[in-house]
């Protein structure tokens, strides 16, 4: 049974799904650009964004959202989390009933702190949310190398759906039905990857950045299990696999807009450059903000919403984390070992 798939933002994370759904169904992608759309329709190519890949020769783009969405089986919104409510709201009319929405935005709602599913959830009540998140550079997966997902549904049935959908020989996607911690994981590792890229903009080393990415990653468990997320989740692909990619990827945004930071740039100069959002830069905030609410201690996003609030450099910023008082790493076990043993039974699980 066909499944048309609509893609809603032709940036290059938006158009390579729209390339690997194109394989499996009929695919459309709405972009906002008329020649975007019109490069991918003549040329099978996305210029703006992923210059020198190609695309599937069965992917077609269109300005014409009603055109879009009317027809779609499946609705992936891969518009930016500042937008994401606006434009989610022209797409609600025009989705047939029952047609699943995928949310590949990496980001938190700003004066609410919703997720991009719950957003969904309040829009369009009457269809079924759901994430594709994972360690997924757009330009490796273009450039053919092998590569894995994650589709985070609570409805079992729609996951081994849309895992169809998204699936071909060299992207393989798993399913999970912690919504929540999925989708957290995807957005906080941001403002890790941000603290990442400091680090190397001040000419730290792989000590550093390890430091970095694994204190990070015990950030993101604390937050992520005090909002309802699980913590085999942040283990597996869409937390310590998304978080790896992110930080040490010379592809990712929010690193390199960490690596600025730390070369002692402000944050406002290296984001009006660039051509695509860094999404961890606005949600480094809301993520300060939860973690107050939540009475969860994330230093680390402490540090970097300061120097992206221009109150501390990023040299100022490491010597206060170098600084903190010197405790157990509660991380590792707690006397009994419950969650190490819960990450390698996770990990023994996902190699199998």
């Amino acid at each position: 049974m066909s499944n048309r798939v609509a893609v809603i933002g032709g940036g290059s994370w938006g158009t390579t799904v729209a390339h690997l759904a194109a394989h499996n169904e009929p695919t459309v992608l709405l972009c906002r650009d008329p020649k975007t759309a019109a490069a991918v329709n003549e040329h099978h190519a996305n210029p703006r964004y992923l210059g020198g890949y190609e695309l599937h020769p069965r992917l077609r783009a269109t300005t014409d959202l009603q055109q879009a969405v009317a027809e779609a089986e499946v609705v992936v919104m891969g518009v930016p989390s500042s937008v994401f409510r606006p434009v989610m709201e022209e797409v609600a009319p025009h989705l047939r009933p029952w047609v699943p929405v995928v949310s590949l935005t990496k980001g938190l709602e700003r004066g609410t702190g919703l997720r991009m599913t719950e957003i969904v959830n309040q829009v369009a009540p009457a269809h079924s949310a759901g994430a594709l998140t994972g360690p997924n550079l757009a330009k490796e997966i273009l450039a053919g190398h092998a590569a894995t997902s994650v589709i985070a549904m609570a409805d079992d049935t729609v996951a081994t759906a849309l895992q169809g959908v998204f699936t071909t020989d060299l992207f393989r996607v798993y399913t999970n039905d912690d919504v929540i911690g999925c989708e957290l994981g995807g957005t906080l590792k941001n403002v890790i990857a941000l603290a990442s890229g400091m680090v190397d903009g001040l000419g730290a080393g792989d000590n550093t950045r390890a430091a970095v990415i694994t204190r990070g990653l015990a950030e993101i468990g604390r937050l992520g299990t005090a909002m309802g997320g699980r913590a085999d989740t942040f283990a597996g692909l869409a937390g310590m696999g998304d978080l790896l990619a992110t930080c040490m990827s010379p592809q990712s945004r929010n690193r390199h807009v960490g690596e600025q930071l730390g070369r002692g740039r402000k944050a406002r100069e290296v984001v009006s450059e660039m051509d695509q959002v860094a999404e961890g830069v606005f949600t480094a905030g809301v993520v300060v903000e939860l973690a107050a609410e939540h009475s969860v201690e994330m230093p680390i996003s402490s540090e970097v919403y300061a120097v992206i609030k221009g109150t501390r450099t990023a040299a100022e910023a490491t010597m206060v984390l170098m600084g903190r008082q010197a405790r157990p790493e509660p991380e590792a076990g707690n006397g009994k070992g419950s969650r190490l043993r819960r990450v390698w039974q996770f990990v023994r699980r996902s190699s199998r």
